[in-house]
């Protein structure tokens, strides 16, 4: 008999359930921890931008090239465009789930590398950058002067470069982007009128800056040959590529023949601005950088936020004097509050099933067997969670509340069973008495522990992102059970040999409740006895409830995924096509003033000329809307009900065609 070794051997049993506790314990340490599961399939995105062309031409001459040659990429399953008139483009390329991000965005550069050649010179200039797209957003850090000190452009530019690089190199960060970058440039204006009565034109003017700002190799002085007796060589540094307004102006554009020159200075003004100002952001209506972190798949999103937000600390030391930044939206506080309420709910079910045990088994030994065989269990599923790959989300936890209840059955059992057989042959040992009960149910728990993985085990192989969502559900409780399977073959008859003794009288107020149970349950025998009988009443009775739970079922709202409260919404602004940046941005200004006047609204974050709908474009907006802590506010301002009161209050901005609020968490979305 197999469990027969650990009752001879109970060492062994207590070893191999260390054994598997210690594993799931070190794999806590280590798991990922994030919401859910990943769900999104992977996908790539390249960009690229096309000065001074429309949303046509850009579809003709960048478009179409490079989607001809990345079409049909290995493992591609769909792919989306964006051409604007502001000259930028945008490729998604989507592939399937399982797909390795990083061997996709090669496949795709070097799809793209065959496209380069046939791209507008301007275009492969300004370069096409090929990027994995993250969709796990963990926060956004809001760059800001709170005194006015510093103007858009360079607490933008100041994001860029000393936060950006840094907050990407922190481990378990995927991608780090400035949203409403306003990336430092030098803007020539040109005047017409002058560049005709000096017979100067474009194409000139941009030949010229190209020729003088540039980094050049001078060469050396007294680097070999040399006549005999050089003592020194000496390397000549000369004046690389402009950096001040003055430098630009200073620009030679023409050398006339009698030894005058123009300038460009003399043609136009020059003037440090932005490389292009088709976005902007704000915090709360101020100007602001907004740094957008993204989390890795596979990283711990409460460690890489904490470990963030210790790198920000860091990095403000450095902040000139009236600068400052703030997170106001960060998604793990969700996620910390949703993974502290369910280990609660494990410990109180913990809790909970310890006494149910002890009131019924009514004695100390009995009650701590199977008590011991739920940490095993629980933390056991852990390792296996850990070496699939799987992260610990609200779906696993859940898994695992589900199966505190289940996996003390096949203990109960054969405790029950062990203690059984000692009442009825006082005479035997406690370890001889094990092994009678466990031949007599060996086959049942066996038996058991299949049925209830088999329940679960068909959801592991769901298609789609149904399938991606639940499939980690049903290996944590399946793994569960089978750990919980094997505990009571192995350590549950051994600890029962060891600990088990016959059986006494129960303690006083236990055996009033043995009576009162005593009584319930032959009235329920006598009741199941009078159905039996009357055949035609219990089938109706049957037949009455089913219909009863299949009409509740049928008036039951359905979803992807329960709606919650996570602290956050988005609102998505559209103008009529082709309404200005300005027109946008009064709207916006509009709709942030009407958020901020609602109770139960913290922060506004607004990016105008972005839409995570339709991507950039000067008539879309961005808004996200930080909720204050969920203690701080009452039913009155749920997320559910600020949309509520917000859709038509939104609805009657005349600007706006579309505001459409979008509320925070997969599979949550109304308009």
């Amino acid at each position: 008999m197999f469990s027969g070794l650990f009752i001879r051997r109970p060492n062994l049993a207590i070893v191999i359930a260390l054994v598997v506790t210690i594993a799931g314990a070190l794999a806590i340490l280590a798991i990922p921890v994030a919401q859910f599961p990943p769900i999104t399939p992977p996908s790539v995105q390249v960009s690229a931008t096309y000065p001074g062309a429309n949303a046509q031409v850009v579809a003709d001459s960048v478009a179409a090239p490079i989607e001809a040659q990345v079409n049909g990429v290995e493992g591609m399953l769909y792919m989306s465009s964006t051409s604007t008139d502001t000259g930028a483009y945008t490729l998604s390329v989507t592939f399937a789930q399982g797909t390795d991000p990083d061997l996709a965005q090669i496949n795709v550069q070097n799809r793209l590398s065959l496209a380069t050649p046939t791209l507008p010179t301007e275009v492969s200039r300004q370069g096409v950058t090929v990027r994995k797209q993250s969709s796990n957003m963990l926060m956004a850090v809001n760059v800001f002067s709170p005194g006015g000190q510093f103007d858009p452009i360079f607490i933008s530019n100041y994001a860029s470069i000393n936060l950006r690089d840094a907050i990407a190199r922190v481990p378990g960060v995927g991608d780090a982007q400035v949203m409403g970058a306003l990336t430092y440039a030098m803007r020539v204006w040109m005047d017409p009128n002058r560049m005709t009565a000096l017979g100067i034109t474009a194409a000139d003017v941009v030949a010229a800056i190209q020729n003088q700002n540039l980094q050049a190799s001078a060469g050396q002085i007294g680097a070999p040959p040399v006549p005999d007796g050089q003592q020194q060589q000496l390397t000549i540094l000369a004046r690389g590529r402009l950096d001040d307004p003055k430098q630009f102006a200073g620009i030679i554009v023409r050398t006339n023949p009698n030894g005058g020159v123009v300038r460009l200075g003399d043609i136009g003004r020059v003037e440090l601005g932005a490389q292009s100002y088709g976005s902007t952001a704000k915090l709360d209506g101020d100007p602001a950088a907004t740094l957008v972190v993204y989390q890795s798949p596979d990283a711990n999103a409460l460690d890489v936020a904490t470990a963030v937000r210790a790198e920000l600390d860091r990095l403000s030391g450095r902040f000139p004097e009236g600068l400052d930044y703030a997170v106001v939206f960060d998604t793990t506080s969700f996620v910390s509050a949703t993974i502290e309420e369910i280990v609660l709910t494990l410990g109180i079910t913990f809790l909970l099933v310890v006494v149910v045990i002890y009131v019924f088994l009514q004695d100390w030994r009995a009650t701590m067997i199977p008590t011991l065989a739920i940490p095993v269990s629980i933390i056991g599923v852990f390792a296996v969670l850990l070496v699939l790959g799987y992260s610990a989300n609200t779906i696993t936890l859940f898994a695992l509340v589900l199966a505190i209840g289940l996996v003390v059955d096949d203990a109960i059992v054969v405790v029950e069973n062990v203690r059984r057989v000692m009442e009825e042959h006082p005479d035997q040992p406690a370890p001889s008495a094990s092994r009678i009960a466990m031949e007599q149910v060996t086959g049942a728990i066996v038996a058991s522990t299949l049925v209830l993985a088999a329940v679960f085990v068909p959801v592991a192989f769901l298609p789609g992102i149904t399938g991606q969502l639940y499939r980690q559900f049903a290996v944590t409780i399946t793994t569960a059970f089978l750990i919980s399977g094997m505990v009571s073959l192995t350590l549950t008859p051994a600890l029962c040999g060891l600990l088990l003794r016959p059986p006494t009288r129960p303690w006083r107020p236990l055996a009033a409740f043995n009576r009162g149970l005593d009584g319930v349950r032959d009235r329920y025998g006598g009741l199941v006895g009078w159905l039996s009988r009357k055949l035609v009443i219990g089938i109706a009775v049957f037949a009455l409830l089913t219909a009863g739970a299949f009409l509740l079922l049928r008036s039951l709202p359905t979803a992807f995924l329960p709606s919650e409260d996570q602290g956050y919404f988005f609102v998505n602004v559209q103008l009529p096509s082709a309404a200005s940046l300005s027109r946008t941005e009064a709207v916006m200004t509009d709709v942030t003033e009407r958020l901020r006047a609602t109770p139960g609204v913290a922060h506004v974050i607004s990016i105008a000329g972005y839409s995570i709908l339709s991507g950039a474009a000067s008539n879309v907006g961005l808004q996200i809307v930080v909720l204050k802590p969920w203690g701080e506010r009452g039913a009155a301002e749920t997320v559910d009900a600020l949309l509520g009161r917000l859709r038509p209050q939104l609805g009657v901005i005349a600007e706006s065609v579309q505001n459409r609020t979008l509320s925070g968490g997969p599979g949550r979305a109304s308009g």
